[in-house]
């Protein structure tokens, strides 16, 4: 497989992730084989993956059957089969933790109910109790990256915990991340406590970006930057990451053992057939990165991808991008907010519906 297109990814200093996980990807040995053959590098996890993993297989009736003897409820059923998958995931991936960079790579990911995504306490708490429940030190728990998650973000992380920041749409909200993951890692010092094991990515989500955003610029007649902005914004979101994780403060605590969070590209299956089907990888190839892509992006880039550093390519015309909507008066901000609300409703729309297949297996 030494001509492995995927696998070809990370001689360019990005990590391949992987966007989805079932029981049987993982029984089968099919996760097995994507780590040796592919050279995936970790798992991530959201409650649509999880509502399709369970909704549409018999693998998790039995533990439904059983757990619901223990009277626990429709959500601590859920979690008790997701931590299961998570345990096996992060099993198969320790080794790719525990390679010479320890902790760069081997993670998987499990995110706390989206029914908290305005709730910073209770997202502080659940966070920690999936930590412990897990018990695997190359697992992440997925925070996203709401005004009210900011705080349980930066929290999490002076517990020590690995956070995958998610439902990341915004230039000025990623800014946001870097500040909190920082200020986490400073009163974690300030406790006198070590840095060194902790990881965590910000998860820029893309091709929603492109979905929302070109049909406002067809009909301002803007079709040149039509599939444009996503890219464009990821170019700008890594030049702030160099800026955040460069200079004094930074240094001070990587002296310490800190890692800088990397940016994740999240959302990189595309959406739109006129653009290519490995749009949102191909472009956004650089070093200190992770894309996160859904099995059929991974499959088409293994068939036809054309692996090359590209993420700091032209990015004067990225910034030019963003110059010309602001010009044009379209609230990127805005927009971006929309984004993120509609992100919300789309993990809590999967999560009440896999509760409620819970409840009715429950009760065959």
């Amino acid at each position: 497989m030494e001509n492995n297109r995927v696998k070809k990814i990370y001689d360019y200093g990005q990590s391949i992730w992987l966007d989805f996980i079932d029981r049987q990807l993982i029984s089968s040995g099919q996760l097995k084989k994507l780590i040796q053959e592919d050279g995936i590098r970790g798992i991530t996890s959201n409650p649509a993956i999880f509502e399709k993993a369970i909704s549409s297989s018999n693998d998790y009736d039995a533990d439904i059957h059983k757990y619901a003897e223990e009277e626990l409820s429709d959500e601590d059923i859920f979690y008790q089969l997701a931590i299961a998958d998570i345990r096996s995931a992060a099993d198969l991936f320790l080794p790719v933790y525990e390679e010479k960079q320890q902790g760069a790579d081997g993670y998987v990911s499990l995110e706390v109910s989206p029914l908290l995504a305005m709730d910073t306490e209770g997202t502080i708490e659940q966070a920690q109790e999936l930590w412990h429940a897990v018990d695997r030190k190359n697992v992440m728990i997925k925070i996203p990256a709401t005004k009210a998650g900011l705080p349980a973000i930066q929290t999490s992380i002076a517990a020590g915990i690995n956070i995958n920041v998610t439902l990341l749409f915004s230039l000025e909200r990623y800014e946001a991340v870097a500040e909190a993951y920082l200020s986490g890692l400073e009163e974690r010092v300030d406790q006198g406590k070590p840095i060194n094991g902790i990881s965590s990515v910000a998860s820029f989500f893309l091709s929603r970006i492109d979905v929302l955003v070109d049909p406002i610029l067809h009909e301002k007649n803007l079709q040149n930057l039509e599939g444009k902005v996503a890219i464009s914004s990821a170019k700008k979101a890594y030049e702030i990451y160099k800026q955040k994780f460069n200079g004094e403060r930074w240094e001070k605590l990587a002296a310490k053992g800190a890692r800088p969070q990397r940016l994740l590209w999240a959302s990189t299956g595309n959406k739109n057939p006129a653009y290519s089907d490995v749009k949102y990888v191909e472009a956004l190839i650089g070093p200190d990165t992770v894309n996160t892509i859904p099995m059929e992006t991974l499959e088409a880039f293994r068939d036809h991808g054309d692996p090359a550093v590209r993420l700091e390519q032209d990015l004067e015309g990225a910034s030019s991008v963003i110059s010309q909507l602001h010009h044009e008066g379209i609230d990127l901000g805005k927009l971006m907010q929309q984004l993120e609300d509609e992100g919300i409703e789309k993990f809590n729309t999967p999560y009440r519906k896999l509760l409620a297949a819970i409840a009715s297996e429950k009760n065959n």
